[in-house]
Order: C-alpha cells, then sequence, then structure tokens
C-alpha cells in the first residue's frame, strides 16, 4: 500500500476552500480504508481550518473529529499559524501537534524521503 500526506494549504472564508477542507478530511478518511498510510497536515492558510473545524456546530466538525480521533492529523505548520494570525492556543485547544521541521515549516523534503506521495488542497 501508498504512503500520502494530504496538505491542506487552503484557507477558510470561500466556497472554493469549504470544498478543499472537506475533500482533504474525505481523501484522508478514504485512503486509509483503503489500506494506505495516511497523514493530513494543514500548512499555509489551511492552518485556520485547525479552528474552524475544531467548532462544535461546523458542518465538517463529525469529520474532523473522526480523522483526528483516528491518529491521522499529523499536525500544523507553526510558522504558517502565527503568519496567518491564526489563534495558537485554539489549536492546542484542538489538540492539533504544531510542526516545525525545516525554517518553521513541515518538511516536504522529509516526506518525500519516508516514501510519502504528496496531495496538496
Amino acid at each position: 500500500m501508498a504512503k500520502i500526506a494530504v496538505i491542506l494549504h487552503a484557507e477558510p472564508g470561500t466556497h472554493d476552500s469549504m470544498g478543499r477542507a472537506a475533500h482533504s478530511l474525505i481523501y484522508t478518511k478514504e485512503l486509509k480504508e483503503a489500506g494506505h498510510q495516511v497523514r493530513l497536515i494543514f500548512d499555509g492558510g489551511g492552518t485556520g481550518w485547525t479552528v474552524e473545524l475544531n467548532k462544535p456546530d461546523h458542518l465538517l466538525n463529525p469529520l474532523f473529529k473522526e480523522i483526528k480521533d483516528s491518529g491521522l492529523i499529523a499536525g500544523a505548520c507553526d510558522f504558517c499559524i502565527g503568519a496567518f494570525g491564526v489563534d495558537k492556543e485554539k489549536v492546542r485547544e484542538a489538540k492539533i501537534n504544531f510542526i516545525s521541521e525545516y525554517m518553521g515549516h513541515p518538511s516536504v523534503a522529509k516526506l518525500i524521503k519516508e516514501g510519502y506521495q504528496i496531495i496538496t488542497l
């Protein structure tokens, strides 16, 4: 089976970004169910979804919780959380790891070295 990293870059606030967030969760779930090793990473403006999706009344909250409870969320970019003005305390409340492997960001080179294919949304 394959190793896949799904990286969500789309910043909350548009219909398109909502679709990208939804599909990042759906792809993560489907790939896991198909037996693949999968990790979901929130990067760039996508770090804002860690707060949005954690809201109990958000349409995608049940799927987000399922993905999170399954241990499939690798984390969110530490640098981008700050750069995009995301509330770090709320990210912590969502129990999302901060990733700062390369210049404060997730390391794409590390993922490739570990054999991951990358899907970006």
